[in-house]
C-alpha cells in the first residue's frame, strides 16, 4: 500500500510524506509514484529555462522507518508496550556496562520518544477532534491528560536505575535529552490540542482548559528545575536559543529511524555503451568516405582532402545526434538518479526517480480526464499550452531487512519529499491587482484584490495490482503558496 500525504511546509515549499507499506507476504516490494505537474505556460517553466538539474535543487528527500504505532493508552497500561524494551536496555546496561550495551539503551530512548510523538499526535490530533462525538470529548480529554502524566512518570522513574556509580556518564546525557524531548512534545501538543478546541468546540474547551494548562504548566516547573530551556515571552532575542535546542532534540531524537541514502546516477553504463555505438557509427561513416574517395582518386589528391574534412565535420554532427537519440531512447527506460538504502551497513532497497518536460500527447488519457481543465483555459491551450513536467519515481524494498533491524514491527519506510516553488514565482506578476466598484449613484472607488495562479499536479499510485489517483492544486502568487487544495 502507497500512503500520500501532501501539506504546506513554509510559504514557498510543499511537503509530501509518502507511506510505502510493504506486504510481507511477497518478497521483493515494488512501489510506483508518476507525478504530473501542470504549469500555467505565463511562468514560462519549460526544459531550457528549467532543467533537470533545476528540478532537483528545488527538491529534497529525506527516507526514514514509518514509526511503530502504539496508543498512549497501550504505552501507558500495556503489558507488551515500549516501556518493556526500554527497562530491559536500562537494566542490561547496568548489569554489562559495554559500548554495545550503551548503543542499545542510546537507540531505546530514541525509539521511546519517537513512538511517544507519533501517539501524542494521534490523539491529540486526530482521535480528541475528529474520531469522538462531541458529548464524549471532554471524558477523552481526561483521558489525554491521564495518560500523558503516567507516561512521564513511568520514564523518570527509570532514572533511578542508570543513576548509579560506575554508569557511563554518556547514559545520564542520553536519558536527560529524552526526557528534555518528552517535556517538550507534552507542552507543543498539548497547546496545539488547546488550539483545536478552542476552534471546533469551545464549550469543551472552557471545561478543560486548566486541566489542560495545568498539565502544561507541570511540565514548565519541572524543566526549570531540571535546568532545561523554557520560552520566555520576555526573551530578547526571540527565544533562539531555545528554538535551536528544540531543533537538535528532534534531530537526535529521531535519527535512528532516518535511513542512509546513497545517489548516484542511474544507467551509467548503458549510457557509455549507447554512447560508444554512436561514435562508432560516426567514424564507420568517415572511414567508408574516406576509403572511397582514396580509392577514386588516389593518396595526396585535392578531392580526397576536401573529402577528409567535409567527413570529419559530418562525424562530428552525426556522432552528436546519435547521442541525442540514444539520450532520448534511454530516459524512457531508465531513471535519472538511484538511490540505496541502508541500515547498519545492510540495504533496505532502492529508490529510482527521473523528470521530464512531456508533450500533452504522451500523457495517459486518464489522467487528462482527471485534470478536468475548465472550457476557458481549453480554449486557451489553444494558443500556448501548459507545459506538463513528469516526475517518476521506482522504489523497491526488502522486508526480510527490516524485520531484522528492530524489535519493533516496522510497517515500511516514510520518504519525505519537499519541493520549493521559488523557481515558479519569479517571473509572476505583482500580488496586488487594481480593482474599481461603483459607490452608490455618482462615485466610485478603488479596491485592490489578490493576483493568483494555479499549479495542477496529478499523482498516480502503483502498488501490486492497486492503482490509485491524486489530484491537488496550489494556489500561489508573487509571495508564495497561498493554499492546498485537495481536488
Amino acid at each position: 500500500m502507497i500512503d500520500i500525504q501532501v501539506k504546506l511546509h513554509d510559504r514557498y515549499s510543499l511537503e509530501c510524506k509518502v507511506g510505502y507499506y510493504v506486504d510481507r507476504d511477497k518478497g521483493e516490494n515494488e512501489f510506483r509514484m508518476n507525478t504530473w505537474f501542470f504549469v500555467p505556460h505565463s511562468l514560462d517553466i519549460n526544459a531550457s529555462t528549467y532543467p533537470k538539474d533545476a528540478f532537483y535543487r528545488d527538491l529534497k528527500s529525506n527516507v526514514r522507518l514509518i514509526t511503530p504505532i502504539y496508543t498512549l493508552e497501550e504505552i501507558a497500561r500495556g503489558e507488551w508496550t515500549p516501556f518493556v524494551f526500554l527497562e530491559d536496555a536500562f537494566l542490561h546496561l547496568v548489569a554489562d556496562g559495554t559500548r554495545e550495551a550503551l548503543g542499545f539503551y542510546e537507540y531505546q530512548i530514541k525509539m521511546f520518544t519517537s513512538i511517544f510523538k507519533s501517539a501524542l499526535r494521534g490523539m491529540a490530533g486526530e482521535t480528541i477532534h475528529h474520531e469522538v462525538e462531541s458529548g464524549e470529548r471532554g471524558e477523552m480529554v481526561d483521558r489525554y491528560v491521564e495518560y500523558v502524566r503516567l507516561i512521564v512518570k513511568r520514564y523518570r522513574d527509570l532514572k533511578a536505575i542508570v543513576d548509579k556509580p560506575g554508569i557511563p556518564r554518556e547514559a545520564l546525557n542520553y536519558f536527560s535529552f529524552g526526557d528534555e524531548y518528552l517535556s517538550n512534545l507534552v507542552e507543543f501538543h498539548t497547546f496545539k490540542l488547546l488550539d483545536g478546541l478552542k476552534t471546533t468546540d469551545s464549550r469543551c474547551y472552557d471545561r478543560e482548559v486548566k486541566s489542560l494548562l495545568s498539565l502544561v504548566r507541570s511540565e514548565i516547573d519541572y524543566k526549570k528545575q531540571n535546568g532545561y530551556l523554557v520560552a520566555d515571552p520576555k526573551s530578547k532575542d526571540r527565544n533562539r536559543t531555545v528554538i535551536y535546542r528544540r531543533g537538535m532534540l528532534k534531530k537526535y531524537a529521531e535519527s535512528d529511524l532516518f535511513l542512509k541514502a546513497s545517489k548516484k546516477r542511474d544507467g551509467v553504463l548503458v549510457e557509455q555503451i549507447y554512447y560508444s555505438i554512436a561514435a562508432g557509427l560516426s567514424m564507420i561513416f568517415a572511414t567508408v568516405v574516406a576509403f572511397s574517395f582514396q580509392k577514386k582518386y588516389g593518396n595526396f589528391t585535392m578531392p580526397l582532402f576536401v573529402a577528409l574534412v567535409v567527413s570529419y565535420m559530418l562525424k562530428d554532427r552525426i556522432k552528436e545526434l546519435m547521442r541525442f537519440y540514444f539520450a532520448h531512447r534511454l530516459g524512457k527506460n531508465y531513471f535519472d538518479r538511484k538511490t540505496t538504502i541502508s541500515m547498519n551497513e545492510r540495504v533496505v532497497g532502492w529508490i529510482k526517480d527521473g523528470v521530464d518536460f512531456i508533450s500533452e500527447r504522451k500523457v495517459p488519457e486518464e489522467v487528462i480526464e482527471r485534470r478536468a481543465r475548465p472550457d476557458l483555459l481549453e480554449a486557451d491551450n489553444r494558443n500556448g499550452g501548459e507545459k506538463i513536467i513528469l516526475y517518476r519515481k521506482w522504489v523497491q524494498l526488502n522486508p526480510e531487512a527490516l524485520d531484522e533491524y528492530s524489535q519493533y514491527d516496522i510497517a515500511g519506510v516514510n520518504e519525505i519529499l519537499r519541493f520549493n516553488v521559488g523557481s515558479f514565482v519569479q517571473k509572476m506578476d505583482e500580488r496586488d491587482y487594481e480593482l474599481y466598484v461603483p459607490r452608490g449613484e455618482a462615485d466610485y472607488g478603488l479596491i485592490m484584490g489578490d493576483k493568483i495562479y494555479y499549479l495542477n499536479f496529478l499523482i498516480q499510485l502503483l502498488h501490486g495490482e492497486q492503482v490509485e489517483y491524486k489530484r491537488y492544486r496550489l494556489v500561489i502568487n508573487r509571495d508564495g503558496i497561498q493554499e492546498i487544495q485537495k481536488m
